[in-house]
């Protein structure tokens, strides 16, 4: 079943970890927002292979924005 990572809070996207089809393992870092000066890491929430990556370094993300896609 997929696992989707969810964006926990509004910000931008400093830095994106993972690729489609990369093995990942439950609390890998995958992405890094940041949100009023502050840098919070968003971290793999299973084992598994990335299928989706829905965001890009720059991006602006909303609050529960889906950012990537683990099966």
């Amino acid at each position: 079943m997929a696992e989707k990572i969810l964006a926990p809070l509004a910000g931008k996207v400093v830095s994106v970890n993972i690729a489609v089809g990369d093995a990942v393992e439950e609390d890998d870092e995958a992405l890094v927002i940041e949100a009023m000066k502050m840098e919070t890491p968003i971290y793999i929430p299973c084992n598994g292979t990335v299928q989706e990556v829905r965001v890009k370094e720059g991006a602006e993300v909303e609050e529960d924005d889906v950012l990537a896609v683990i099966e």
